[in-house]
């Protein structure tokens, strides 16, 4: 029996196993993201591991450590990097929490009033409506306890991811090898078939993910620093070329983040409206032209279905999901051209 044959055999089974997976990582999506982020390095890394490996005659642990010693220290550099001057602004935002909020304040309303449910505040009333708003959260019971959970669990991620990458670099072939084992023998054959022609689709599509960022952090530099003329501006363009991985979630938090830094150093209203049009323009070139284009061409599937597998797969498994969505995508449509016997 041929393998597509075999494959055909099982569609039912396939369709089983990949409805519990899903229910699966939907229950334990929150543990996803340390297992997902270091799997997609690895999966990287592995192909240079293995012809360093092979050209060498070195053994692969060897090159697996390197490979991890050098990921290790380009995560560093960047800490050093971004982390100081963005906690130094971070710093300086909470100690004068009302003075930004009234500058922002300021930029959306002016010197005159608006109208907030039923009320008519001007800018530093509306800014200390918002500050008495923010403290009366934290005081909340609980909340204090709740960001504390939030920050223990960041930590204990970041850790954890380190530790995962360790080992998915140094044995990552086998890890694969005892995934291959969990399958009946009868399907191994189509499931490699199934490996063999998505392997290169999903290089592509992760190297299209490395071009739309070097894309952010370059047009980000060029935005904050060279026309906003915005302090720490090559910290927050590598800082927005790392989050723009994470689709909706790293964006809206660069948005913020650098939103906070400029409004924090605004000399005027133009100033602000400047940094509004940056990043609209930003967010339009690479959600609605640049990302979609380059993914697309690269995965070979339209924009549209990018699109729609980043919001789908973000609302259902979170952060993870928007990183899994397209490759998701891929598997399944590689799977169906097998089964359908089509090119």
């Amino acid at each position: 029996m041929s393998t597509t044959a075999q494959g055909r055999t099982s569609t039912a089974a396939v369709i089983f196993v990949l409805g519990a997976v899903a229910f699966l990582f939907y229950r334990l999506q929150l543990i996803l993201l340390p297992f997902v982020v270091p799997g997609l390095l690895a999966y990287l890394c592995n192909p240079i591991i293995n012809w360093m490996a092979s050209k060498t005659r070195l053994s692969r642990s060897f090159f697996a450590v390197i490979a991890f010693v050098t990921l290790v220290l380009i995560a560093t550099l960047v800490g050093i990097m971004g982390l100081p001057p963005l906690l130094a602004e971070l710093t300086r935002i909470i100690t004068d929490f009302q003075g930004t909020l009234t500058r922002l304040a300021h930029a959306l309303i002016g010197d005159g009033t608006a109208n907030f449910f039923g009320r008519s505040m001007n800018a530093t009333q509306l800014a200390q409506t918002a500050e008495s708003a923010v403290r009366d959260w934290i005081g909340e019971p609980g909340k204090i306890l709740e960001l504390g959970e939030i920050a223990f669990s960041t930590a204990f991620g970041f850790f954890l991811s380190i530790v995962l990458l360790f080992y998915f670099l140094y044995s990552g072939p086998s890890v694969m090898r005892r995934l291959l084992w969990l399958l009946p023998p009868a399907q191994r054959p189509f499931v490699l078939d199934i490996w063999c022609k998505l392997d290169p689709i999903l290089k592509r599509y992760f190297v299209g993910v490395l071009i739309i960022v070097t894309y952010a952090a370059t047009a980000a530099y060029i935005g904050l620093g060279v026309v906003l003329q915005l302090p720490h501006a090559i910290p927050l363009a590598v800082l927005t070329g790392l989050l723009e991985m994470i689709p909706i979630i790293g964006p809206a938090a660069t948005i913020v983040i650098a939103g906070l830094v400029a409004v924090g150093h605004a000399t005027g209203l133009w100033a602000i409206t400047a940094y509004a049009i940056y990043a609209m323009a930003l967010r339009l070139s690479i959600d609605q032209l640049f990302g979609p284009l380059a993914l697309g061409t690269a995965a070979q599937l339209h924009p549209v279905a990018i699109i729609f597998c980043f919001i789908t797969g973000g609302l259902l498994f979170g952060i993870a999901g928007f990183i899994l969505a397209v490759p998701v995508a891929l598997v399944v449509r590689t799977y169906l051209t097998l089964l359908y016997r089509e090119p």
